[in-house]
């Protein structure tokens, strides 16, 4: 089987599982509609990787979310629609034009209530939480740039508590993460080996597939 029969095979797949499990709704696709129309790129969760985070806040009982990197607030809206009455989704973004589509967007999935979008550097973001006293949170999504995840686990880490889950998106990158010189999956292969070496963190990477592999690194705070 070759490259191009490989990427069909994944693809059908994945829409086989979606299909059973992630039917599209109306609140996502115009979120995707949406996206698209404004110039975002195509880069969000699948509708099965969204269903995952929903069941993730579902069992763990989440209430309160942190995701660092907002985009079109596609997996905001699963993160919001799993919560319970009072739970809440904070979501920081860079861009204000992003942050603007996502807010629509949620408004849009009726969520709006549950979902607040803060604009700015993730970095600096997150040292106001933590200077504010705004942890913990019970759930913690990093799906941002690539380059910051090794800072965002450390930050993350210091906004978490005992049970505190910490996901990290794109975590093997069609593979480049096993790559050692790959410069690109540098600061991933980072993320991951701390993930693996930190004593308070119980952790695995879960491999995905769409089109391509990559995978979800999924860790409890132990301690």
């Amino acid at each position: 089987m070759d490259g191009d029969d490989t990427r069909r095979l994944l693809r059908r797949i994945d829409d086989y599982v979606a299909g059973l499990f992630a039917p599209p709704d109306e609140a996502l696709g115009a979120a995707l509609r949406e996206s698209e129309r404004e110039g975002l790129p195509s880069i969000n969760v699948s509708a099965t990787e969204g269903k995952l985070l929903q069941m993730l806040v579902e069992i763990s009982g989440t209430r309160r979310i942190l995701e660092i990197g907002t985009l079109g607030g596609y997996s905001a809206i699963h993160f919001a629609r799993a919560l319970p009455d009072g739970g809440t989704v904070l979501s920081l973004e860079l861009d204000e034009h992003h942050a603007e589509v996502a807010r629509r967007n949620v408004e849009g999935a009726g969520l709006s209530g549950k979902v607040e979008v803060r604009v700015g550097d993730a970095r600096r973001s997150l040292e106001r939480l933590v200077e504010d006293g705004e942890g913990p949170f019970d759930l913690i999504f990093i799906d941002a740039d690539k380059e910051g995840y090794p800072e965002y686990l450390d930050w993350s880490l210091r906004l978490s508590r005992p049970g505190t889950l910490i996901l990290g998106d794109n975590a093997i990158r069609e593979g480049s993460v096993i790559d050692p010189d790959d410069p690109t999956s540098h600061a991933v292969r980072e993320f991951n080996e701390k993930l693996a070496e930190e004593p308070r963190l119980s952790a695995i990477v879960l491999p995905l597939i769409r089109d391509r592999i990559d995978g979800l690194a999924i860790a409890r705070v132990t301690e």
